[in-house]
């Protein structure tokens, strides 16, 4: 299988503006992210898509590889579907671009559920790993991710999932990392889709997969790196950096 990773980078974030091109640690956000995401070595090429000269230019001129998107995406997913259209290409990561932390293993993890006669079923799958702090159980910046027995998502949302109705039960939670995994023609298919309707209230993408009844396999990893989504989240890098 041909695996490529494509990282979709605007620069007018809504809760972060100019995120990406914010200093961590002597370099950006986006040239960390596209690093980290290259020295992996899973993949067969790497690139950013994005809609800004200034972050074009920022991986360029740093040897990296870069395409520029159309401004009108809705989301990320529509960002990079838009650049994979003519790509010969069979399995299609999304890492995001506020992903600086980006390692080899949980991306290893996630590309091996397309494998086999079962990975076979598979058409796009996610990571999560456990919310252990109360705080950010309870934050909806961080986005929860129900699961079945066979790790296929129940649900996302910003709420509480599961709600801890009874306390004598030990109550594990888990976060969505927004890495996700398609195969091609399941992620050219994503952006037919109308938007659907929880996903417009949480404001959380995947949704639209889970309500045209589409699985969502869900890969586990005890990556506890930083996603950068508020200035606050940029001070926590840099003392995880």
């Amino acid at each position: 299988m041909k695996k490529i990773a494509l990282i979709p980078a605007r620069y007018g974030a809504t809760r972060f503006p100019g995120k990406m091109m914010a200093l961590l640690g002597g370099k950006t956000v986006i040239l960390r992210t596209y690093e980290s995401t290259v020295n992996t070595g899973v993949f067969d090429d790497v690139m950013v898509v994005t809609d800004s000269e200034d972050i074009y230019n920022e991986i360029v001129s740093h040897g990296g590889k870069a395409v520029m998107s159309k401004k009108e995406h809705e989301c990320g997913t529509d960002r990079i579907a838009e650049a994979v259209v003519d790509m010969d290409v069979d399995i299609v990561v999304n890492v995001q671009g506020d992903e600086p932390f980006t390692q080899r293993e949980p991306l290893e993890k996630l590309l091996k559920v397309f494998e086999g006669e079962a990975g076979r079923q598979v058409q796009v799958a996610s990571l999560m790993q456990e919310l252990k702090d109360p705080e950010l159980v309870e934050d909806p910046n961080y986005v929860k991710v129900a699961v079945d027995k066979n790790s296929n998502a129940l649900f996302f949302s910003r709420s509480v999932i599961p709600y801890p109705r009874d306390k004598a039960i030990k109550t594990v939670y888990y976060e969505h990392i927004g890495i996700y995994a398609f195969r091609k023609q399941m992620l050219l298919d994503f952006t037919q889709m109308p938007m659907t309707p929880l996903e417009s209230v949480e404001k959380i993408e995947c949704l639209r997969y889970l309500e045209n009844g589409i699985p969502m396999k869900m890969v586990a990893t005890t990556y506890m790196g930083v996603e950068i989504d508020t200035p606050e989240d940029l001070k926590k890098a840099a003392k995880f950096l």
